[in-house]
């Protein structure tokens, strides 16, 4: 399928914007998603009657039912309880737009989809010089952590961290040993690391461990004895020199602080207070297991709770900080199934295809895999999929993933003399 050069071009620019911005200017990454959507819509309608063009959302039918699972319970939630809350599709609503957008974006080259890697490296590059200039006086404190004005500390850390390490995962199809792209991306990940460190977000360090074993997977650290000994090397005295700084001692020390007043019955703690929200999630499954309360309702219930004496006032709010949490309790046993299949459909294909030989799948399915698994700690302890500005960002990071994926296998079958390669990217969908 061929398109106008002015249209690839303007989602290549696109593309690039849409993550260098998004800890920088307040709903930057959204007019890139919205542009690319109107791109996409109008591709769909010139090309409905094309054969094939639609076919993606078959082939990929995970990822479209994952897409769709959230918003369809939501909505025919709302009709079964008789109440009408617009504002709850708001950020899901992100992942059905990304449907129509991967459609298109899996029909452009895919050199200008990798476009997208050099804007995480930019995002995660600017945040953290912005962090070294901006300092206010006194420097970047517990009492002041690192964040933006349209988001606090937790998001914006997770979003700096995750930016910073697609650089690195992205580096696999911009040919790694040239010092001239490598340096960028090495200082892109320490930008963002640099900016997730002073925000302080502990829950969300604990995604590094597992991006680590991604980039030794994709990069076969593991592989050789010489390897894993540099690698194993390096990953020790990275993590000790963190780990002696006062900032991360200090930030864990608070940790076992607030689990020691737990144990003396003082739960008024930053994990007393969630755990207290988790255990009350819980506690509305309970009597509401199949549906929950109702999407939005969750304030609302543990209000009336509180006043029961079931549980502490001071705990009432809107999320239980927690993606599981939060759906278990607003959305039931039902929530939580559309919920597991939305992390599968924007994990599984990047899965099947980890092993490509095509250094451009490769480095598309681990960076995938990285978001994937990302969304899932992250949510672990904060409502990941509440923020727009998280939840723009993560649907067009899926869906141009999984597109280099889909535009590699049909430019490595049409490249003449290339069975070995269509081998190495052949995986069964």
């Amino acid at each position: 399928m061929i398109f106008a050069s002015s249209l690839v071009w303007l989602c290549t620019a696109l593309l690039f914007l849409a993550p260098a911005v998004n800890l920088m200017w307040r709903g930057g990454t959204g007019y890139c998603f919205f542009a690319i959507l109107a791109l996409a819509l109008g591709a769909a309608v010139v090309n409905r009657r094309l054969p094939g063009y639609f076919s993606a959302l078959r082939t990929y039918r995970w990822f479209t039912v994952g897409m769709l699972a959230m918003v369809a319970a939501i909505g025919v939630q709302q009709m079964l309880f008789g109440y009408w809350l617009p504002r709850q599709f708001d950020a899901l609503s992100r992942f059905v737009f990304a449907l129509p957008i991967f459609l298109l974006l899996r029909q452009l080259p895919s050199r200008n989809l990798r476009m997208i890697g050099w804007g995480c490296a930019v995002g995660a590059l600017a945040v953290g010089i912005w962090a070294i200039v901006d300092q206010p006086a006194g420097g970047w404190t517990d009492a002041n952590r690192l964040n933006n004005s349209y988001t606090n500390a937790i998001p914006f850390g997770d979003t700096a961290l995750l930016l910073g390490f697609l650089s690195v995962f992205t580096l696999g199809w911009d040919q790694p040993r040239d010092w001239r792209v490598l340096v960028p991306r090495l200082l892109a990940l320490a930008g963002g690391g640099y900016a997730s460190y002073l925000s302080g977000t502990r829950g969300g360090w604990l995604a590094v461990p597992v991006f680590v074993v991604l980039l030794g997977m994709q990069y076969q650290w593991f592989a050789h004895k010489k390897r894993l000994l540099i690698a194993t090397l390096a990953i020790v005295i990275g993590a000790g020199a963190l780990l002696s700084t006062e900032r991360i001692q200090k930030r864990l020390s608070e940790v076992s602080t607030d689990v020691s007043m737990l144990h003396k019955g003082e739960d008024y703690t930053s994990v007393g207070l969630r755990l207290q929200l988790w255990n009350a999630s819980r506690l509305i499954f309970v009597h509401h297991p199949v549906y929950g309360v109702g999407k939005g309702h969750l304030a609302e219930e543990l209000g009336v709770l509180a006043k029961r004496g079931e549980v502490k006032a001071e705990i009432v709010n809107e999320r239980a900080h927690s993606d599981f949490f939060s759906t278990l309790a607003e959305m039931g046993a039902i929530g939580v199934t559309c919920l597991l299949l939305f992390y599968y459909g924007i994990s599984v294909y990047f899965w099947r295809h980890r092993h490509s030989g095509d250094p451009a799948t490769r480095a598309a399915s681990y960076a995938g895999l990285a978001v994937a698994t990302s969304t899932v700690i992250f949510g672990l302890t904060i409502d990941v999929l509440v923020p727009i500005m998280v939840t723009v960002l993560l649907a067009l990071l899926v869906a141009t993933l999984l597109a280099v994926i889909d535009a590699r296998k049909r430019e490595l079958q049409g490249a003449p003399g290339s069975r070995a390669e269509r081998r190495a990217v052949g995986d069964k969908v």
